[in-house]
Protein backbone atom coordinates (compact mmCIF):
# COMPACT_ATOMS: atom_id res chain seq x y z
CA UNK A 1 0.00 0.00 0.00
CA UNK A 2 1.85 3.02 -1.10
CA UNK A 3 0.62 6.59 0.81
CA UNK A 4 -2.71 8.23 -0.96
CA UNK A 5 -4.78 11.11 -0.71
CA UNK A 6 -7.64 11.11 1.70
CA UNK A 7 -9.10 10.13 4.61
CA UNK A 8 -6.43 7.75 5.82
CA UNK A 9 -7.14 6.62 9.47
CA UNK A 10 -5.36 4.34 11.58
CA UNK A 11 -7.44 2.44 14.00
CA UNK A 12 -5.96 0.87 17.28
CA UNK A 13 -7.58 -1.69 19.20
CA UNK A 14 -5.33 -3.78 21.83
CA UNK A 15 -6.91 -6.91 23.58
CA UNK A 16 -5.11 -8.86 26.21
CA UNK A 17 -3.06 -11.21 23.95
CA UNK A 18 -3.10 -8.91 20.40
CA UNK A 19 -2.98 -5.53 19.03
CA UNK A 20 -5.34 -4.98 16.73
CA UNK A 21 -4.53 -2.54 13.95
CA UNK A 22 -5.90 -0.95 10.42
CA UNK A 23 -5.76 1.04 7.95
CA UNK A 24 -8.95 2.90 6.42
CA UNK A 25 -8.91 4.92 3.26
CA UNK A 26 -12.45 6.70 4.30
CA UNK A 27 -15.12 4.27 5.25
CA UNK A 28 -13.46 1.10 3.23
CA UNK A 29 -10.78 -1.29 5.39
CA UNK A 30 -7.79 -1.24 3.42
CA UNK A 31 -5.44 -3.57 5.60
CA UNK A 32 -5.73 -4.94 8.79
CA UNK A 33 -3.75 -7.10 11.35
CA UNK A 34 -3.82 -8.97 14.81
CA UNK A 35 -0.74 -8.83 15.91
CA UNK A 36 0.01 -11.62 18.29
CA UNK A 37 1.49 -11.16 21.76
CA UNK A 38 2.43 -14.56 23.55
CA UNK A 39 2.45 -15.23 27.12
CA UNK A 40 6.24 -15.52 27.24
CA UNK A 41 6.70 -11.92 25.56
CA UNK A 42 4.09 -10.42 28.04
CA UNK A 43 5.35 -12.45 30.99
CA UNK A 44 8.38 -9.50 30.81
CA UNK A 45 6.29 -6.76 31.40
CA UNK A 46 5.38 -7.46 35.22
CA UNK A 47 2.62 -4.16 35.05
CA UNK A 48 0.49 -3.21 32.05
CA UNK A 49 1.86 -0.28 31.14
CA UNK A 50 5.27 -1.58 30.92
CA UNK A 51 3.81 -2.65 27.45
CA UNK A 52 3.43 0.28 25.94
CA UNK A 53 7.23 0.74 23.92
CA UNK A 54 6.55 -2.52 23.18
CA UNK A 55 3.03 -2.30 21.43
CA UNK A 56 3.65 0.96 19.49
CA UNK A 57 6.64 -0.19 17.93
CA UNK A 58 4.45 -3.11 16.89
CA UNK A 59 2.00 -0.55 15.29
CA UNK A 60 5.11 1.03 14.17
CA UNK A 61 5.66 -1.71 11.94
CA UNK A 62 2.04 -2.27 10.64
CA UNK A 63 2.60 0.87 9.59
CA UNK A 64 5.96 0.49 7.55
CA UNK A 65 4.46 -3.01 6.16
CA UNK A 66 1.46 -0.82 4.48
CA UNK A 67 3.98 1.24 3.41
CA UNK A 68 2.76 4.50 5.57
CA UNK A 69 4.77 6.83 7.50
CA UNK A 70 2.66 8.56 10.11
CA UNK A 71 2.89 11.96 8.41
CA UNK A 72 1.01 9.88 5.48
CA UNK A 73 -1.92 9.83 8.21
CA UNK A 74 -5.19 12.05 8.39
CA UNK A 75 -6.00 10.61 11.50
CA UNK A 76 -5.78 8.49 14.54
CA UNK A 77 -8.53 6.79 16.03
CA UNK A 78 -7.91 4.35 19.28
CA UNK A 79 -10.00 1.88 21.58
CA UNK A 80 -11.79 4.12 24.57
CA UNK A 81 -10.44 1.96 27.29
CA UNK A 82 -11.74 2.18 30.56
CA UNK A 83 -11.98 5.40 31.81
CA UNK A 84 -14.10 7.01 34.40
CA UNK A 85 -17.84 8.22 32.81
CA UNK A 86 -17.87 9.51 29.80
CA UNK A 87 -20.29 10.58 27.24
CA UNK A 88 -20.60 8.75 23.86
CA UNK A 89 -19.00 10.12 20.79
CA UNK A 90 -15.50 11.00 20.63
CA UNK A 91 -12.69 12.68 22.66
CA UNK A 92 -9.61 13.86 21.82
CA UNK A 93 -6.84 12.34 23.20
CA UNK A 94 -4.43 14.59 25.05
CA UNK A 95 -2.54 14.95 27.72
CA UNK A 96 -5.18 14.93 30.68
CA UNK A 97 -7.09 11.91 28.97
CA UNK A 98 -3.83 9.76 28.06
CA UNK A 99 -2.48 10.59 31.98
CA UNK A 100 -5.51 9.01 33.78
CA UNK A 101 -5.55 6.19 31.17
CA UNK A 102 -1.56 5.97 32.58
CA UNK A 103 -1.83 6.53 36.35
CA UNK A 104 -5.61 6.62 37.31
CA UNK A 105 -7.70 4.56 34.98
CA UNK A 106 -11.32 3.32 36.64
CA UNK A 107 -10.15 -0.38 35.92
CA UNK A 108 -6.31 -2.14 34.35
CA UNK A 109 -7.42 -3.59 30.78
CA UNK A 110 -5.28 -3.64 27.68
CA UNK A 111 -7.62 -1.39 25.93
CA UNK A 112 -6.10 1.77 27.92
CA UNK A 113 -2.73 1.32 26.23
CA UNK A 114 -4.92 2.64 22.56
CA UNK A 115 -4.83 5.97 23.45
CA UNK A 116 -1.53 5.74 25.03
CA UNK A 117 0.05 4.63 21.84
CA UNK A 118 -2.13 7.11 19.79
CA UNK A 119 -0.83 10.10 21.87
CA UNK A 120 2.91 8.73 21.04
CA UNK A 121 2.26 8.76 17.19
CA UNK A 122 0.77 11.74 17.10
CA UNK A 123 3.11 13.50 18.82
CA UNK A 124 5.74 12.34 16.80
CA UNK A 125 4.14 13.63 13.11
CA UNK A 126 3.99 17.49 15.40
CA UNK A 127 8.00 16.49 16.02
CA UNK A 128 8.73 15.11 13.00
CA UNK A 129 6.91 17.07 10.56
CA UNK A 130 6.58 20.19 12.66
CA UNK A 131 3.42 20.44 12.84
CA UNK A 132 2.03 22.59 15.69
CA UNK A 133 -1.42 21.50 15.74
CA UNK A 134 -0.17 17.80 15.46
CA UNK A 135 -2.11 14.80 14.28
CA UNK A 136 -5.39 14.43 15.01
CA UNK A 137 -6.45 11.72 17.66
CA UNK A 138 -9.78 10.29 18.54
CA UNK A 139 -11.09 8.01 20.93
CA UNK A 140 -14.67 6.87 20.30
CA UNK A 141 -17.55 5.41 22.66
CA UNK A 142 -15.39 4.20 25.15
CA UNK A 143 -17.03 1.10 27.27
CA UNK A 144 -17.20 3.49 30.37
CA UNK A 145 -19.84 5.41 28.61
CA UNK A 146 -22.21 6.61 31.42
CA UNK A 147 -25.52 8.80 30.47
CA UNK A 148 -28.04 6.96 32.70
CA UNK A 149 -30.91 8.70 34.15
CA UNK A 150 -30.23 9.23 37.75
CA UNK A 151 -33.37 6.79 38.72
CA UNK A 152 -31.13 3.97 36.93
CA UNK A 153 -28.32 4.53 39.34
CA UNK A 154 -29.70 2.91 42.87
CA UNK A 155 -28.95 -0.30 43.32
CA UNK A 156 -30.51 -0.49 46.48
CA UNK A 157 -27.73 -0.12 48.83
CA UNK A 158 -26.09 3.31 49.57
CA UNK A 159 -22.87 3.72 48.48
CA UNK A 160 -23.15 0.84 45.58
CA UNK A 161 -24.56 2.58 42.41
CA UNK A 162 -24.99 0.70 39.47
CA UNK A 163 -22.47 1.60 36.94
CA UNK A 164 -22.62 2.07 33.27
CA UNK A 165 -20.06 0.03 31.46
CA UNK A 166 -21.35 -2.07 28.28
CA UNK A 167 -20.11 -2.78 24.56
CA UNK A 168 -21.04 0.59 23.54
CA UNK A 169 -18.85 0.94 20.79
CA UNK A 170 -20.53 -1.84 18.79
CA UNK A 171 -23.98 -1.56 19.92
CA UNK A 172 -24.44 1.89 19.41
CA UNK A 173 -22.39 1.70 15.46
CA UNK A 174 -25.14 -0.65 14.91
CA UNK A 175 -27.85 1.30 16.12
CA UNK A 176 -26.78 4.20 14.04
CA UNK A 177 -26.46 1.80 10.87
CA UNK A 178 -30.17 0.31 11.52
CA UNK A 179 -31.34 4.38 11.66
CA UNK A 180 -29.70 4.81 8.62
CA UNK A 181 -31.50 1.75 6.71
CA UNK A 182 -34.80 2.92 7.70
CA UNK A 183 -33.34 6.88 6.57
CA UNK A 184 -33.95 8.07 10.16
CA UNK A 185 -31.35 9.93 12.36
CA UNK A 186 -30.32 7.38 15.15
CA UNK A 187 -30.84 10.72 17.66
CA UNK A 188 -34.69 10.64 17.06
CA UNK A 189 -35.07 6.92 17.61
CA UNK A 190 -35.60 4.98 20.85
CA UNK A 191 -33.79 1.76 20.28
CA UNK A 192 -32.75 -1.36 22.78
CA UNK A 193 -29.62 -2.72 21.82
CA UNK A 194 -28.47 -6.02 22.51
CA UNK A 195 -24.88 -7.16 22.34
CA UNK A 196 -24.02 -10.95 22.35
CA UNK A 197 -20.00 -11.85 22.68
CA UNK A 198 -17.37 -13.07 24.95
CA UNK A 199 -20.18 -10.38 27.71
CA UNK A 200 -23.36 -9.80 27.14
CA UNK A 201 -25.16 -6.35 27.67
CA UNK A 202 -28.66 -4.89 26.75
CA UNK A 203 -28.99 -0.79 26.62
CA UNK A 204 -31.88 1.44 25.91
CA UNK A 205 -30.46 4.01 23.51
CA UNK A 206 -33.22 6.84 24.07
CA UNK A 207 -33.12 9.52 21.05
CA UNK A 208 -29.21 9.26 21.23
CA UNK A 209 -28.61 9.03 24.63
CA UNK A 210 -27.51 5.41 26.50
CA UNK A 211 -30.15 5.98 29.22
CA UNK A 212 -30.10 2.32 31.22
CA UNK A 213 -27.85 -0.95 30.45
CA UNK A 214 -27.83 -4.58 31.95
CA UNK A 215 -24.45 -4.91 32.44
CA UNK A 216 -22.25 -8.35 31.93
CA UNK A 217 -22.33 -8.36 35.75
CA UNK A 218 -25.95 -8.40 36.49
CA UNK A 219 -27.48 -9.26 33.52
CA UNK A 220 -27.55 -12.71 31.24
CA UNK A 221 -24.84 -15.50 31.05
CA UNK A 222 -22.71 -15.92 28.22
CA UNK A 223 -19.71 -17.76 26.71
CA UNK A 224 -17.32 -17.44 29.66
CA UNK A 225 -19.12 -15.18 32.41
CA UNK A 226 -22.03 -16.04 35.12
CA UNK A 227 -24.08 -12.81 35.10
CA UNK A 228 -26.61 -11.74 37.67
CA UNK A 229 -26.05 -14.62 39.94
CA UNK A 230 -28.75 -14.82 43.57
CA UNK A 231 -27.00 -12.77 45.79
CA UNK A 232 -27.15 -14.69 48.69
CA UNK A 233 -25.88 -17.81 47.01
CA UNK A 234 -22.98 -16.06 45.86
CA UNK A 235 -22.12 -14.47 49.51
CA UNK A 236 -21.75 -18.29 50.83
CA UNK A 237 -19.83 -19.18 47.72
CA UNK A 238 -17.47 -16.51 48.66
CA UNK A 239 -17.40 -17.76 52.65
CA UNK A 240 -16.97 -21.30 51.60
CA UNK A 241 -14.96 -21.13 48.54
CA UNK A 242 -13.19 -17.79 48.66
CA UNK A 243 -13.17 -14.58 46.96
CA UNK A 244 -10.81 -15.44 43.92
CA UNK A 245 -13.46 -18.59 43.14
CA UNK A 246 -16.46 -15.99 43.16
CA UNK A 247 -14.43 -13.86 40.89
CA UNK A 248 -13.47 -16.67 38.27
CA UNK A 249 -17.23 -17.73 38.26
CA UNK A 250 -17.90 -13.99 37.03
CA UNK A 251 -15.46 -13.69 34.78
CA UNK A 252 -13.94 -16.92 33.06
CA UNK A 253 -15.42 -19.76 34.05
CA UNK A 254 -19.10 -19.02 34.36
CA UNK A 255 -21.92 -19.33 31.68
CA UNK A 256 -21.41 -22.12 28.81
CA UNK A 257 -17.99 -23.11 30.52
CA UNK A 258 -19.83 -23.71 34.02
CA UNK A 259 -22.74 -25.54 32.35
CA UNK A 260 -21.25 -27.25 29.28
CA UNK A 261 -17.34 -26.76 29.58
CA UNK A 262 -16.52 -24.99 26.15
CA UNK A 263 -16.91 -20.79 25.87
CA UNK A 264 -17.34 -21.88 22.34
CA UNK A 265 -21.51 -21.32 21.13
CA UNK A 266 -20.68 -23.45 17.71
CA UNK A 267 -19.45 -26.09 19.80
CA UNK A 268 -22.79 -25.69 21.94
CA UNK A 269 -24.83 -25.59 18.43
CA UNK A 270 -23.09 -28.85 17.46
CA UNK A 271 -24.06 -30.67 20.62
CA UNK A 272 -28.04 -29.28 19.87
CA UNK A 273 -27.73 -31.04 16.32
CA UNK A 274 -26.47 -34.18 17.38
CA UNK A 275 -29.30 -34.37 20.02
CA UNK A 276 -27.85 -32.97 23.35
CA UNK A 277 -30.65 -31.75 25.15
CA UNK A 278 -28.69 -30.60 28.38
CA UNK A 279 -26.50 -28.02 25.84
CA UNK A 280 -30.23 -27.24 24.18
CA UNK A 281 -31.55 -26.01 27.24
CA UNK A 282 -28.46 -24.01 28.57
CA UNK A 283 -28.57 -22.08 25.16
CA UNK A 284 -32.19 -21.75 25.64
CA UNK A 285 -31.58 -20.45 29.27
CA UNK A 286 -29.15 -17.98 27.56
CA UNK A 287 -31.68 -16.79 24.94
CA UNK A 288 -34.49 -16.71 27.75
CA UNK A 289 -32.06 -13.84 29.68
CA UNK A 290 -31.42 -11.94 26.98
CA UNK A 291 -35.13 -11.69 26.24
CA UNK A 292 -35.69 -10.57 29.95
CA UNK A 293 -33.04 -8.06 29.53
CA UNK A 294 -34.25 -6.29 26.72
CA UNK A 295 -37.72 -6.29 28.20
CA UNK A 296 -36.03 -4.76 31.51
CA UNK A 297 -34.95 -2.24 28.72
CA UNK A 298 -37.99 -1.60 27.46
CA UNK A 299 -39.49 -0.51 30.16
CA UNK A 300 -36.96 2.44 30.51
CA UNK A 301 -38.25 3.39 27.43
CA UNK A 302 -42.06 3.40 28.43
CA UNK A 303 -42.45 0.79 25.99
CA UNK A 304 -41.80 2.89 23.30
CA UNK A 305 -39.14 1.21 21.81
CA UNK A 306 -38.76 1.57 17.30
CA UNK A 307 -36.45 -1.65 17.21
CA UNK A 308 -34.64 -4.02 19.18
CA UNK A 309 -31.18 -4.79 17.55
CA UNK A 310 -29.13 -7.70 17.92
CA UNK A 311 -25.83 -7.71 17.32
CA UNK A 312 -22.21 -9.32 18.59
CA UNK A 313 -20.77 -12.37 17.21
CA UNK A 314 -23.14 -14.88 18.67
CA UNK A 315 -25.75 -13.11 16.97
CA UNK A 316 -24.72 -14.79 14.03
CA UNK A 317 -26.55 -17.63 15.29
CA UNK A 318 -30.32 -18.11 13.71
CA UNK A 319 -30.74 -20.52 16.25
CA UNK A 320 -29.99 -18.12 19.46
CA UNK A 321 -31.09 -14.84 17.97
CA UNK A 322 -34.73 -16.70 16.60
CA UNK A 323 -35.39 -17.85 20.38
CA UNK A 324 -34.76 -14.13 21.75
CA UNK A 325 -36.48 -12.63 18.78
CA UNK A 326 -40.15 -14.74 19.42
CA UNK A 327 -40.32 -13.77 22.80
CA UNK A 328 -39.35 -10.00 22.54
CA UNK A 329 -40.69 -9.28 19.22
CA UNK A 330 -44.62 -8.12 20.38
CA UNK A 331 -41.40 -5.26 22.01
CA UNK A 332 -41.10 -3.85 18.50
CA UNK A 333 -39.36 -4.78 15.25
CA UNK A 334 -36.37 -7.38 15.89
CA UNK A 335 -33.47 -6.34 13.76
CA UNK A 336 -30.12 -9.19 13.53
CA UNK A 337 -26.91 -6.93 12.63
CA UNK A 338 -24.55 -10.00 13.29
CA UNK A 339 -20.54 -9.57 14.42
CA UNK A 340 -18.18 -7.35 16.41
CA UNK A 341 -17.78 -4.59 14.03
CA UNK A 342 -15.00 -2.71 16.85
CA UNK A 343 -12.94 -1.44 13.89
CA UNK A 344 -15.13 -0.26 11.40
CA UNK A 345 -17.09 1.80 14.49
CA UNK A 346 -13.92 3.56 15.12
CA UNK A 347 -13.58 4.52 11.96
CA UNK A 348 -16.71 5.85 11.22
CA UNK A 349 -16.50 7.47 14.59
CA UNK A 350 -12.97 9.37 13.44
CA UNK A 351 -14.66 10.45 10.21
CA UNK A 352 -18.29 11.65 11.51
CA UNK A 353 -15.95 13.97 13.66
CA UNK A 354 -13.67 14.85 10.48
CA UNK A 355 -16.38 15.39 8.29
CA UNK A 356 -17.72 18.01 10.84
CA UNK A 357 -21.09 15.84 11.63
CA UNK A 358 -19.32 15.25 15.39
CA UNK A 359 -17.41 17.27 17.60
CA UNK A 360 -14.86 15.57 19.91
CA UNK A 361 -15.10 16.98 23.58
CA UNK A 362 -12.18 16.86 25.68
CA UNK A 363 -11.81 14.76 28.86
CA UNK A 364 -12.98 16.91 32.25
CA UNK A 365 -14.52 19.64 30.41
CA UNK A 366 -18.17 17.64 30.08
Amino acid sequence: MSEAQGEILLVINPGSTSTKVAIFDGPAERRRESIEHSAKELAGYPRLNDQLPMRSEAVRGFLLRCGLASGGLTAIVARGGVLPPVHSGAYLVDEALVGILRDRPHHPHASNLAAMIAFEIAREVACDLARPEGLPAYIYDSVSVDELEEVARLSGARGLPRESFSHVLNARAMCIRYAASRGEPYGELNLIAAHLGGGISVGAHRRGRLVDVVTGEDGPFSPERAGGLPTMGLIELCRKDGFDQALALQRGSGGLVSYLGTNSAIEVERRIDAGDAEAELVLKAMAYQVAKAIGEMATALKGAADAIVITGGMAHSARLTGWIAERVDFIAPVAILPGENEMQALADGALRVLRGEEKARRIGED
